[in-house]
């Protein structure tokens, strides 16, 4: 049995941050009815290309869950989604900061109905300040964060995450706060708000930089495949591409000197350790590069596995897929009606990875299947 069988999630979102939130709750097993409109998540659109007529990003975030085509300014459409929220557990939505007040769908209208009820609400800013009525994008919230000025190479210009590392980010966050709740509700028998936002998300993913901002004072130097504080941790190119080496202590850097044939290094004062490695990293670095460009990628990657000195390919996605590796963790699952493969959950429990029950749904899909569930559990609560 998934650990979220049994919990029903009413999620009105669209795009990827509050999607994906609900996504993972449905993979872990709770039954999610997703409420659009009748145009459907815009998501749907994000193409091409299209997986059986929806977009591979609307597929990737709504597996497992059941559509239901509700206009949501029609005060009958209200009403009626009012009277089945009394038996959800959680709402997940991201609307247009100011939507579900004017709607009549806020957390403290639905929790006066249903007091057990788990509202969170994604948004581009959070629920405070000057900014929270702000409407706002993965790209321009990495910019106003200053996530993107730690991307790149240092001088040169700003760079964006080749991941919307903030939608899914604050879709981890939103998940992560809402089993929070319902464990709480356990022993209070009340719902909670969990709110967060792109913004918030940002922030939390700059604690190590900021962190030693507070150390010192100064902004950190952005290293493209490497480290601000370790040395050698980074990339570098062989004759065949390029590799990483992550030699993040001394004992492994001393092992590196030997590979590259410069067992000198792990004695000279000036390399022997990170701090020093660190005040000298151009010298140490331009070094290992003049070494490392003569043989190919084989040869070194041979030589630090059987050395001990951790290190990796730069791959693709696809070469990544295509490793054993990736065979062996089970994520790539084949979906029931779908004829593409789709990225499970990364965890598992009991060793078990649990594996996709079902594709993303069609506009309206389950519409009646839903209603005539809702009137048949209000015609049974009449009964008694």
């Amino acid at each position: 049995m998934l650990p979220l069988a049994g919990i029903k999630v009413l999620e009105f979102a669209q795009n990827l941050a509050g999607p994906f939130a609900a996504g993972i709750l449905s993979q872990l097993g709770a039954d999610v009815v997703k409420v659009e409109r009748a145009s459907g998540d815009d998501a749907r659109g994000w193409g091409p290309p299209f997986i059986d007529g929806d977009s591979g990003p609307f597929h990737a975030v709504n597996l497992e869950k059941r559509s239901i085509v509700l206009d949501l300014t029609d005060p009958a459409a209200v009403e009626w989604l009012k009277s089945y929220i009394t038996d959800v557990d959680v709402v997940v939505q991201n609307l247009k900061p100011g939507a579900v007040e004017r709607l009549g769908i806020d957390a403290a209208s639905l929790q006066a109905i249903n007091p057990r009820l788990i509202y969170c609400s994604l948004s581009a800013f959070g629920r405070d300040g000057p900014r929270r009525l702000e409407p706002g994008y993965e790209p321009m919230v990495q910019a106003f964060s200053g996530l993107m000025m730690v991307n790149g190479q240092d001088g040169g210009p700003p760079i964006r995450t080749g991941v919307p590392m903030l939608d899914m980010g604050s879709a981890m966050w939103a998940a992560i706060g809402i089993l929070g709740a319902l464990y709480r509700r356990v022993e209070t028998g009340r719902g909670t708000v969990v709110d967060t936002s792109l913004f918030e998300t940002a922030l939390s993913w700059l604690r190590i930089h900021f962190s030693r901002y507070q150390a010192d004072g100064t902004m950190p130097p952005r290293h493209p495949t490497g480290s601000a504080v370790l040395v050698v941790f980074q990339a570098f190119e062989t004759k065949t591409g390029p590799v990483v080496i992550a030699a993040a202590n001394d004992r492994l850097f001393a092992k590196l000197s030997h590979i590259v044939g410069r067992p000198e290094w792990a004695e000279d004062p000036r390399f022997a350790n990170n701090a020093g490695r660190k005040e000298h990293r151009q010298e140490i670095i331009g070094a290992i590069e003049a070494i490392m460009i003569s043989e190919s990628r084989g040869h070194w990657l041979d030589k630090f596995d059987a050395a001990g000195v951790p290190c990796a390919p730069i791959n693709t996605m696809i070469e990544a897929l295509d490793d054993p590796q990736a065979a062996a963790t089970g994520m790539m699952q084949s979906v029931p009606n779908l004829g593409s493969p789709m990225m499970g959950l990364p965890l598992s429990f009991d060793g078990e990875r649990p594996s996709i029950r079902g594709r993303a749904p069609a506009i309206g899909e389950h519409s009646d299947e839903i209603r005539a569930e809702a009137a048949k559990r209000q015609k049974a609560a009449g009964d008694c």
